[in-house]
């Protein structure tokens, strides 16, 4: 199989770290996309996915999957290891809602930031921009950091007691705001650390 990615981008990063939670990295051809080229642009790149993002995996038959919690759930169920995304019907349901509350209020939110209310990518990619809504998301990923730390002031992770693709997602969202220069508020100490330790895992220090 094959992921089209950018490796330094937040989003294939979280496929990343999900390949190397199941040990699983050495068995994907990873392909670079040039986005800063517009290449996943183009009508080659869009028949792979037409929202013109990545990461996408390819699988051997051709079959081609997009958006990170779909890529995830795949990866979790072909390989062994720790799920990621809940063994009972109660965990996966959890998972998945931590999963897309890491990614609306923090990840996407970041992202909207750094695309509407700074120079982003560049004029070449940052085609529109509105500014206000920027900083209204500016306000909704700050707000999404002390919600994540009121619920790790009660469980270890952002989904209960075990790592999760929560925990990838809301972990690539702190990297995005470091990068976009949004602040983990002081106050959230509980978040600091949850991050600390996140940043230890062996899928993540090396």
């Amino acid at each position: 199989m094959k992921i089209y990615d950018v490796p330094e981008f937040p989003n294939p990063a979280r496929v990343r770290i999900a390949l190397a939670e199941k040990n699983a990295t050495d068995q994907v051809e990873f392909v670079a996309v040039d986005v800063m080229g517009g290449e996943h642009q183009g009508a080659e790149f869009r028949k792979k996915n037409p929202g013109a993002a990545v990461p996408v995996l390819e699988l051997d038959d051709g079959t081609t999957i997009s958006e990170c919690t779909a890529i995830t759930e795949y990866i979790d169920h072909a390989f062994d290891g720790p799920s990621l995304s809940g063994r009972t019907p109660k965990e996966r349901a959890v998972v998945h809602m931590m999963q897309r509350r890491a990614e609306a209020n923090l990840l996407d939110a970041v992202g909207a930031y750094f695309h509407h209310a700074t120079p982003g990518l560049g004029p070449d990619i940052e085609t529109y921009q509105n500014r206000e809504w920027g900083e209204k998301q500016r306000e909704k990923a700050v707000g999404g950091m002390r919600y994540f730390d009121s619920v790790l002031a009660d469980q270890p992770y952002i989904a209960g007691d075990t790592f999760s693709m929560a925990d990838i997602t809301a972990f690539a969202g702190l990297a995005f705001a470091d990068f976009a220069k949004v602040d983990i508020p002081e106050e959230c100490a509980h978040l600091r650390a949850w991050r600390g330790r996140i940043a230890e895992r062996p899928s993540i220090a090396g």
